[in-house]
């Protein structure tokens, strides 16, 4: 047998591989390239916001020893500077319960800052530091986000200071309910890499800017986290900064969501498939002083149209308090249209929220 012949026909399996992987007439050099401009991207995109990102460290007592003055057990997490005179974003969860606050910046220093407000209802919460503060975080849009898109996310995940994680934009609108049962809408999903103590960091696009405000993640599952949109966060900071806290308007009920039956819907020639029932109406409540009474079936809400609960909560903005709203409801064989006026409700305690 000639074995020469034989060696000669056996294929040269590394290199069939080597030409799978890569691209008819890619140059392998032409990965490095692409792989460097990769890291070069997201390099420029941390070197850009890291400065502004701090550690924040919450105390649950004061102490007046000699020690920063702060003592008494609590947690930590994550914000960025995002304003000239020291104004930190975070979340409103990693502040919650805390007496006193240290914000940690990626040089080592350590100041005392003070909370100035926190929403429970969007997680997100205004500290500030009087002391010089790094350059502020450039802020982007999370309007002009899109699904596939490049980001950053920048925290102290474990303890571990100023972790960096990379991905991109998995979806965007997705809901989370927050604990006092509001839903926040818009909220960017990511892939990025979250952890406790990533709470109220900095996620970013390819350019260094702030799109959003990391907040959750989901226990046990790979590549699902969620960050509150820059657009949402700074209006919410501004009224925080002017007001201390957010004001809602406040009706007293409690509502589940109901399907109306095709006769209800063929009788009344509603738009609606689905309508908002009233489960309970707290005693000397602005809906009990307007007469709406449990069982009835919330239709419209000056003149919109009502299928779920959020959209009660998307209507009663701070604009509706004390401003006669016009409810239509189903009750009975009958249709009513009630006048109620909502109250202020004050919203400036702190609540993790979650998926």
């Amino acid at each position: 047998m000639d074995t020469d012949r034989v060696d000669a026909a056996e294929p040269d399996i590394s290199r069939d591989i080597s030409l799978v992987a890569r691209s008819p007439g890619q140059d392998p050099a032409e990965d490095d390239e692409m792989l460097d401009a990769y890291s070069a991207t997201v390099v420029a995109a941390v070197e850009r916001v890291a400065p502004s990102v701090v550690k924040i460290e919450t105390r649950r007592s004061h102490d007046h020893g000699p020690e920063r003055g702060i003592s008494g057990g609590g947690g930590s997490g994550s914000g960025f500077v995002f304003t000239p005179d020291g104004f930190i974003l975070t979340n409103s969860h990693v502040v919650h319960g805390g007496a006193a606050f240290l914000a940690t910046f990626p040089e080592g220093d350590t100041h005392r800052a003070s909370l100035v407000g926190a929403d429970h209802d969007t997680d997100i919460a205004v500290l500030r530091i009087h002391a010089e503060a790094p350059p502020a975080a450039v802020l982007g849009r999370s309007s002009t986000l899109r699904v596939g898109q490049l980001v950053v996310a920048v925290g102290n995940p474990l303890g571990f200071d100023h972790t960096v994680t990379a991905g991109v934009i998995s979806a965007l609108g997705r809901g989370m309910r927050s604990v006092g049962g509001r839903l926040v809408e818009q909220v960017i999903q990511t892939d990025a890499a979250l952890n406790p103590g990533n709470s109220g960091g900095p996620l970013v696009d390819a350019r260094g800017r702030v799109v959003g405000v990391n907040t959750a993640m989901i226990a046990g599952a790979q590549g699902l986290c969620f960050a509150i949109p820059i657009d949402l966060a700074m209006d919410i900071a501004g009224r925080l900064i002017h007001q201390g806290r957010i004001h809602r308007g406040y009706l007293g009920m409690s509502c589940a969501r109901a399907t109306l039956t095709r006769l209800q819907i063929r009788y009344f020639g509603l738009a609606n498939r689905t309508a908002v029932r009233i489960s309970e109406v707290a005693d000397k409540s602005p809906a009990a002083e307007a007469g709406l009474a449990r069982g009835d079936l919330i239709i419209t809400l000056d003149g919109h149209a009502v299928e779920h609960p959020d959209a009660v909560h998307r209507l009663l903005g701070e604009e509706r308090i004390g401003v006669p709203v016009v409810i239509e409801v189903l009750r009975g064989y009958d249709r009513v249209a009630v006048t109620v006026v909502p109250r202020g409700l004050l919203h400036s305690g702190a609540s993790p929220l979650r998926p």
